[in-house]
């Protein structure tokens, strides 16, 4: 798999959260910054296997 994207909305009660299309991957950070820091230890932990990690991670608001 060469990309991975990740939906990211504004919680309500604040922070964000980001959810993978096509993966059931679903994270959240007080910031952008810790919302970034999440995904990619989300996807590292979804994708147990170091072969089969995505070649790029994007984020879309």
């Amino acid at each position: 798999m060469s990309e991975i994207v990740f939906v990211v909305e504004e919680d309500p009660d604040g922070g964000f959260t980001a959810r993978a299309l096509g993966h059931s991957i679903f994270t959240e950070g007080d910031d952008m910054d810790a919302l970034r820091e999440n995904v990619g230890d989300a996807v590292r932990c979804h994708f147990a296997d170091e072969t089969s990690l995505p070649g790029s991670v994007t984020l879309r608001r």
